[in-house]
């Protein structure tokens, strides 16, 4: 998700088409071929991999609410009552395998700037998360967190992700205040996850700067998708994408608002008058850089927002996500099943472009 999107899921008890004409057809494979074997008939079941699944450790909960104690923010729905049966309770429902874990993202793991605050909760949901992930063995992933605003304390929790909790990869920001991750304070952190080859998702939030903007406008509707735009930029700029080339780097909601401003970003730094340090950040060039991204489809499978996607990257670098618990991963599912995606595109996205980037992935 974003953990700031208000808007009320679809009932979950409605079916999807998908899930429909999914029962259709088991039907009537059901009476052409009776002795069908169970592992035959499961191999015909969608086998996604949820890039965009949320989770909330009990220190996470507490951290939120002394927060909104203090700030009168807002609690988030969903927060309050998600468990671990519930995320498998969607993921049957929706298709889903398997589900890579991410921090609940506003207000991240940093609740109003507080460094001591991120490495403790980095490293509480972390070992949280794990757990889920012994417990529930294929059927789901980590995105670690990290606590990014103590650079040393960040260079431990990726050894002790790694090395020790075995995450899949890395769960960030897309801000963390005032700072988005091109700051070269960030430097040593990327640095490191480039030499790890380490997968690097990011979610985004809303920044000091941008909050409540407009009023009955949530954040989460506005400044969330172009908080995405913001952290790509700010990583192409400063020429961490350049540099840090054996990341991958896979980003929320189709992109945010990135797709739309891509060629405006071109324009300025690659148009008439270049900027003089542009082979240095862009060697390849802007669009070129935008296009090695990747990029998940939670509460992005729409129309609009996926045909910009496709201006930008291939099919190949897009994953499924669904934004569980603030959005159903059959609602994700449905949305794509109408964007006019080939079958082998959409085996793609439903799981084996994640595998390109995190090829240790256990999952059914």
């Amino acid at each position: 998700m974003n953990g700031a999107e208000t808007a009320q899921p679809h009932s979950s008890s409605a079916p999807s088409r998908r899930t429909v004409l999914g029962s259709i057809a088991a039907v009537g494979a059901g009476a052409l071929l009776p002795t069908l074997a169970p592992d035959a008939k499961a191999a015909d079941k969608p086998r996604r991999i949820d890039t965009h699944h949320h989770f909330f450790a009990p220190e996470w909960k507490e951290a939120e609410s002394d927060w909104v104690a203090k700030t009168h923010g807002f609690m988030f729905p969903g927060n309050r009552d998600w468990t671990v049966d519930k995320s498998l309770e969607d993921m049957e429902k929706g298709g889903v395998s398997t589900s890579v874990l991410s921090l609940a993202s506003i207000p991240g793991n940093w609740f109003g700037g507080d460094p001591n605050t991120a490495v403790r909760l980095s490293r509480a949901c972390n070992d949280y998360a794990a757990g889920i992930v012994r417990d529930h063995p294929r059927r789901f992933g980590l995105w670690a967190s990290l606590p990014m605003l103590d650079v040393d304390a960040s260079l431990k929790e990726i050894e002790h992700a790694f090395d020790e909790l075995k995450a899949d990869g890395i769960g960030l920001a897309t801000a963390y205040g005032d700072k988005w991750p091109g700051d070269p304070m960030f430097k040593p952190i990327f640095d490191e996850l480039n030499r790890r080859k380490a997968a690097v998702y990011f979610h985004p939030l809303t920044p000091n700067c941008c909050g409540h903007l407009i009023p009955n406008v949530g954040d989460a509707i506005l400044e969330v998708p172009h908080d995405t735009a913001r952290a790509a930029t700010s990583l192409l700029i400063s020429g961490t994408l350049a540099h840090d080339k054996d990341i991958k780097w896979l980003f929320s909601h189709s992109g945010g608002t990135l797709p739309s401003l891509a060629g405006r970003i071109n324009s300025f730094y690659a148009g008439d008058t270049p900027d003089k340090n542009l082979h240095d950040w862009a060697p390849d060039g802007i669009m070129a850089e935008f296009a090695k991204l990747n990029f998940d489809t939670a509460n992005g499978a729409w129309a609009a927002s996926v045909a910009g996607l496709l201006k930008l990257v291939p099919a190949s670098h897009i994953t499924f996500g669904s934004d569980y618990p603030y959005f159903r991963a059959a609602m994700t599912a449905e949305g794509l099943s109408k964007l006019g995606f080939s079958p082998a595109q959409i085996r793609g996205i439903d799981h084996d472009n994640i595998r390109r980037l995190l090829p240790n992935l256990k999952a059914l």
